[in-house]
This record gives C-alpha cells, sequence and structure tokens, in this order.
C-alpha cells in the first residue's frame, strides 16, 4: 500500500505523492535556543524523525531542512512581549550570541542521545537575514504589507484566504475588535503580524541589522518562510511542527509565502500533539520542565523515552509519567536482550523467504504506511521476536529492517563477553535451577538462585537459556 498521512490543511488521510519522484523536501522547524528543549519538545522531533525514517525505509531520498530560532522569537506569538533570547541574556549576564550557541550545542547534544537522523540542512536565522529582507520587499511590491510605528506589517486583508489552515473565520478577524494587548501596536487588524521590527518597537536591542525600513531585526514568522523557500524551492513536499503552530506561525507563514508566490506553498502539513504531565501540556512557561538530562540522572536511558514515544501515535496526546517511562524502559530491554541472544546464536541478516516471515514486514509496512502507526508496528516487532515459527535468521532481519524507522539502535548492540565459567558447584547447581523451573518448583529455583547469589555468580535469564555472571 501507498503511504498516507493525515493532511491538517484537508483534515483528512491522503495518499503521499512527492512533487520529484526521487527526492522529497521536509522542513521541520527546528528549536529557539534560549533555554534546553523539554521532552514535549523532544517528542515532536521525534516524530518527524519517524517520517524521515519511513519515507527512507520506503526509498526515498530526503532533503531535510531544519532551522535554529537564534533571533526573533518573542514571548507571545502575537508579536507582543520580550525577545527570548534576550530576555535569557540579561538573567544570565552573558550575550544572546553565547546563549545562543549554548543551547543550540545542548539541544543537538539531545538530538543525538535519541538516535534521530541530522537535517540535511541546518539553517541559523542570524545567518539568513537578507533572505529575509528579500522577501520581505516582495512581500511590500505586491501590495500585502504596511509600515506603522516603525514596523513592517502583513496585512492579513491583503489575501483572500488567511487562516485556511487553522480554519479561522476571516470576516470575523476583520471585524473583530483588538485585543488589549494590541491597543498601542498600530495594526490595521489585530491578527497581522510584524515582518520586520526596529528599536521603535523593544528599544536597542543586541541583534539588529540594516533594512530598508531602518535597523531592527525579523519578526520569527518571516524565518522559516525565507528559509525553507532558499533551500527547497518556493513549492515542496513536507511541513511538520506540533499543533501549537497551527493557529499563528504555521498559519502566518502559509500567508506570507503564498502571497509572495501566489501559488500553494507546501501539499503536506503534518503536526504532532502534546505530551502531556500531571498538568497539562508540558511548556517551559510553567518554570521547571523535564529534560533528557533529567531523565538520565533518573536511570533512563534516552533509548527509553524514544520507546516510550514509539508507544504512541504521533497525533495522539500521550501522558507522561514515571511508571509509564520505567515500563517502556522495561520492553526496551526485553526487545535488546532478544536481539543480543539473538546475536549470541550467530544470527545473520539474510534475505526474507519464507511466507510467514514475508507476511510480518507485509504487516509492518501496512501498519507503518497507514499515518506511521508505531503502536501496530512495535506489536508486529513483538510478534517476530515471540514466533518460534521463525528462524533465528529470520528473527535477526526483520528486526533490523524494522528498526529503520524504529531507530532504536539495535544493529549495534553488542553481545557482552562474559568469562566462562568453570565452577563445578555452580555449573551443577545452574542445572538443578533449570530443571526446578520445569517442573513449575519455584520456590527451589529461587532457593537455588540465592545458593548462587552467595557463591558470587549472577543469574542470568534469556531467551536462549539461563546463564551465569560472575559478580564484579
Amino acid at each position: 500500500m501507498p503511504l498516507s498521512l493525515y493532511n491538517t490543511m484537508s483534515r483528512s488521510l491522503e495518499r503521499f505523492q512527492p512533487i520529484n519522484d526521487e527526492e522529497v523536501g521536509l522542513y521541520t522547524c527546528g528549536p529557539t535556543v534560549y533555554n534546553y528543549a523539554h521532552i514535549g519538545n523532544l517528542r515532536t522531533f521525534l516524530f518527524e524523525d519517524l517520517l524521515k525514517r519511513t519515507l527512507i525505509h520506503l526509498g526515498y531520498k530526503v532533503k531535510h531542512v531544519m532551522n535554529i530560532t537564534d533571533v526573533g522569537h518573542l514571548t507571545g506569538d502575537g508579536d507582543e512581549g520580550e525577545d527570548k533570547l534576550e530576555k535569557m541574556a540579561q538573567k544570565t549576564k552573558k550575550t544572546v550570541w553565547d546563549i545562543a550557541d549554548f543551547y543550540t550545542n545542548a539541544f543537538f547534544s539531545d538530538y543525538g542521545q535519541l538516535g534521530m537522523l541530522a537535517p540535511t540542512i541546518t539553517c541559523k536565522a542570524t545567518d539568513h537575514i537578507p533572505q529575509m529582507i528579500d522577501l520581505i520587499l516582495r512581500l511590500e511590491k505586491g501590495g500585502h504589507t504596511y509600515v506603522s510605528g516603525g514596523n513592517v506589517y502583513f496585512s492579513i486583508d491583503s489575501i483572500p484566504d488567511y487562516g485556511k489552515l487553522a480554519r479561522l473565520d476571516l470576516e470575523s478577524l476583520r471585524t473583530a475588535v483588538r485585543d488589549d494587548v494590541d491597543q498601542d501596536s498600530n495594526k490595521k487588524n489585530s491578527k497581522d503580524f510584524v515582518l520586520w521590527f526596529t528599536k521603535s518597537k523593544f528599544g536597542e536591542q543586541s541583534m539588529m541589522w540594516d533594512s530598508p525600513w531602518g535597523r531592527g531585526f525579523p519578526g520569527w514568522h518571516i524565518e522559516c518562510s525565507a528559509m525553507s523557500m532558499h533551500y527547497l524551492g518556493e513549492q515542496f513536499d513536507i511541513h511538520c511542527g506540533g499543533i501549537d503552530a497551527i493557529p499563528v506561525h504555521h498559519t502566518n507563514e502559509i500567508a506570507q509565502s503564498e502571497a509572495a508566490t501566489g501559488k500553494t506553498w507546501v501539499n503536506y502539513w503534518v503536526h504532532g500533539e502534546f505530551l502531556l504531565d500531571e498538568t497539562g501540556k508540558m511548556s517551559k512557561s510553567k518554570g521547571e520542565f523535564l529534560t533528557l538530562e533529567l531523565l538520565k540522572k533518573k536511570g533512563y536511558d534516552p533509548m527509553d523515552y524514544r520507546y516510550f514515544c514509539l508507544g504512541g501515535h504521533y497525533r495522539s496526546q500521550l501522558k507522561f509519567s514515571f511508571d509509564s517511562l520505567t515500563t517502556a524502559k522495561t520492553a526496551r530491554k526485553n526487545v535488546c536482550d532478544r536481539i543480543v541472544a539473538l546475536k549470541r546464536e550467530g544470527a545473520q541478516v539474510k534475505a526474507l523467504e519464507s511466507e510467514k516471515a514475508l507476511s510480518y514486514q507485509a504487516a509492518f509496512d501496512e501498519h507503518i504506511q497507514n499515518d506511521l502507526n508505531t503502536p501496530r508496528a512495535l506489536a508486529d516487532l513483538w510478534g517476530v521476536l515471540k514466533d518460534d515459527g521463525l528462524s533465528i535468521d529470520e528473527k535477526y532481519s526483520l528486526a533490523l529492517l524494522f528498526d529503520e524507522v524504529f531507530g532504536l539502535g539495535l544493529a549495534t548492540l553488542q553481545v557482552p563477553v562474559i568469562e566462562t565459567i568453570d565452577d563445578p558447584t555452580a555449573l551443577d547447581l545452574l542445572k538443578k535451577r533449570t530443571e526446578a523451573k520445569l517442573a513449575k518448583d519455584w520456590a527451589e529455583a529461587d532457593s537455588i538462585r540465592q545458593q548462587l547469589d552467595a557463591l558470587g555468580y549472577l543469574v542470568k535469564d534469556t531467551a536462549s537459556g539461563p546463564s551465569l555472571e560472575k559478580k564484579m
């Protein structure tokens, strides 16, 4: 079956058909580098990595562009509030450039630890100011802008379909009374948004550039439009992000991009749902928030969190708790133990030929191509690992094939070097324990385990049978 994706623009599942049959243009909204990414942010990037891996699994070459917002993102999406980098710089007594560099590096550290494939192109907003100015000039020439209070605004009344992604009521927007926050903004419509700020809005900023409208800095929304079109062209396949970007950021991106070009900008809009904690949507604005580093300090591997996210569909809200993360940790360990056991038995990657193996492959492809249904795809993996009707080579080959999409790093797992145990007493006890378990004499089996523990041995129960390890 072909790949089907839920397109936010149409609110329906659509068969994916790229503009270019050989290469997919993919743009993902990157981090705003004023603080650490919380695990809710990282869930969005994980779903985007899943989509990218699926496309590669299906044979596409993917040109993946991700921006770094290192200037111009205010504390509110509607042009109000402080610049987030300026705010953090003032708080820490560092420069905005230092803040941006530090948190960019921190983000990509998390990105790598979670096994995400690097973007083809990573572009910083501060490196693309000329492209932003050129796009604003293009909009100005088309009659879509006005200057008020020293800032350049995009007029939503200059286009007929503003808000189509979010299904906003344009007539209501045109007649609405301005919000209190916008009373002094000099906007003609409360939903108009800034393309270029000058010092008239916020005073002198650390990051400012010369422009035809005065020295200043770009609005947040213009950045993604300018950079995506610079690298992917005026029309490309997929734009991703979290659902919180739909009503403002992505709505404004579409407005300015399509006003400039006069044609459809993006064919598929794919959005990931929120990660929830006990208080609701996870957010930096709440103060304390969960980071990947905190999960590691509590004893979790980054891949435990990746597995946890795979257990929920990307378009469904996912409730986070440490109990659920522990469950994911245990499940992932069991998967890894089974893969290591297969490798210990000499399993090799081989072409799939049997009807049963091919049916597993077909089921996995059907599930992952049905809007990235990872919960069902994980069930396929477990079915393979537990099916004694498959050879060890088939189990191993299918698991590694599935992991091209899952990204759990199963191919890199190493068989631990275990010291050969030649203690006759210990080996005899291990044999007796195995016999006790076969007889379902659990009390005797536990007693023998305790005896082995007292002798300095750990018993490892694996898919290929029990073994002994000398305690350190």
